[in-house]
């Protein structure tokens, strides 16, 4: 299962997430699940990175990432964030045995 944690300040803006497990719906390069939840998670990450130019924290390893902001979360990146969430959200739907989403508020 992979399983996203989400880290939210009070207000619930996002400013981290950690991605970790195998999605176990295909075979190895055919998993439309891993395929979809990679493609938002690093889609999040370039819009963070290239697009807004903010900074962050990036930790990758052989299971997963972690990814947080450096500085405050602000309108932009919430946006980016929120888009990243809607998706996930909505494979998690679609294979719950295979997606689960976790979310902490500071």
């Amino acid at each position: 299962m992979i399983t996203v944690t989400l880290t939210q300040e009070n207000n619930k803006a996002i400013t981290g997430f950690a991605v970790s497990g195998h999605a176990k719906a295909g075979a190895h390069g055919m998993d439309i699940v891993c395929a979809g939840v990679s493609a938002l998670v690093q889609s999040a990450i370039m819009g963070i990175e290239r697009h807004l130019g903010r900074e962050i924290d990036l930790e990758q390893n052989n299971d997963g990432l972690i990814m947080n902001l450096i500085g405050q979360p602000d309108s932009l990146t919430e946006a980016i964030l929120a888009t990243m969430l809607l998706g996930l959200t909505e494979i998690a739907k679609l294979y719950p045995k295979s997606v689960r989403i976790i979310e902490h508020r500071r």
